[in-house]
């Protein structure tokens, strides 16, 4: 079996990788790194990134997307296809949205998993460059 270790942003850019990681043809060596859902998906909540997303590591809550850290395999499919530019590499994550990384891990653990692409809220594009939307995050 082929094994392969991940690094920052490399290991996504391969379907082949990718389809062999879903057949059990290769396996994972353990890294820290993972994607991290940020303020601004919070009451915009497109779902782009979760259609896309290989390993389905994706929670929702009621107004707002998370990653789970554990499962995230920082393929880094998701980042570009979030139309309000709201997720973020772990090492990358923007000045004062640090508290995200811990939210997504702790919400990923009680909310449902998502897999499939669904509507955005009626008013998202309001809420869209909205800063500091912690306050209005709904668990």
């Amino acid at each position: 079996m082929l094994q392969i270790t991940l690094t920052r942003h490399s290991q996504g850019k391969s379907s082949c990788y990718n389809a062999a990681l879903l057949r059990g043809r290769t396996t994972l060596k353990e890294t820290d790194m993972t994607f991290i859902v940020g303020d601004n998906c919070i009451k915009c909540k497109h779902t782009d990134c979760v259609e896309v997303c290989p390993v389905d590591c994706f929670y929702e809550g009621p107004n707002f997307l998370v990653i789970h850290p554990d499962e995230c395999i920082d393929c880094a499919l998701c980042e570009p296809e979030c139309p309000v530019d709201a997720i973020f590499a772990e090492d990358e994550i923007p000045v004062g949205q640090e508290v995200f990384l811990e939210l997504n891990a702790e919400l990923a653990d009680v909310w449902p998993n998502i897999t499939a692409q669904k509507e955005a809220p009626a008013d998202a594009e309001e809420w869209d460059g909205v800063e500091n939307k912690l306050q209005y995050l709904e668990r």
